[in-house]
């Protein structure tokens, strides 16, 4: 019965991380692998792996600031995909961002929050915070409960936001052109947020 529950649990995880034949094609890969965190660091009392999904958790010791699972290596100009569920409060994904210690990012932010955070672009730790809104008119009729498909675009200084297919940002912002990639549990009140299917498709510059 045991072996029977690990392989329904590893041919689970294999089903949400893996790429379509059409992403092959365009030389996609996976960020995640579905296993455990290799390519990324984080607190590991926040952050793990549960039947092929990252799953990050404040349940029990709310933070007093906000912490990151970050990825260890940087990227420029790419279109990255991934599906996130956000059971509560605050996550987001930092781009083009800037590590510091213990586990504090700055940069670019593809916000992922309740109310009207979803697909919002955001200055994690920069000054004015809000660069441009993405929800009103856009995000607020197409966020459903449960998992979410998002695609951000960034080739130059153009970053475009797609939350289960529609465009809900496209603008040109000259700020950072590289950095790392970033999954945000935010302070304050216990929140749970898990992420699949992470992949990137790197581009070159035109």
């Amino acid at each position: 019965m045991l072996a029977l529950i690990g392989l329904a649990t590893a041919t689970t995880a294999a089903e949400f991380n893996t790429l379509s034949d059409e992403e092959r094609l365009q030389r996609y890969e996976l960020l995640f692998n579905g296993k455990n965190l290799q390519g990324w660091d984080g607190d590991a009392s926040l952050w793990s792996v549960q039947n092929g999904v990252i799953v990050g958790s404040t349940d029990g010791h709310p933070l007093q600031d906000n912490s990151f699972l970050v990825s260890l290596e940087e990227y420029d100009d790419f279109i990255l995909r991934f599906e996130v569920n956000l059971r509560n409060n605050n996550s987001g994904m930092q781009f083009r961002s800037k590590r510091f210690d213990n586990w504090v990012v700055r940069g670019y932010q593809l916000d992922l929050a309740e109310g009207k955070g979803w697909g919002n672009l955001h200055g994690e730790g920069l000054e004015g915070g809000l660069i441009l809104d993405g929800w009103q008119g856009k995000s607020e009729n197409i966020v459903k409960v449960g998992w979410n498909q998002v695609e951000l675009y960034c080739l130059g200084h153009r970053i475009r936001i797609s939350i289960n297919g529609l465009v809900v940002n496209d603008a040109l912002d000259p700020g950072a052109l590289k950095g790392v990639f970033a999954l945000q549990l935010h302070r304050g009140d216990g929140m749970r947020v898990e992420y699949r299917n992470i992949r990137i498709r790197k581009l070159k510059t035109e």
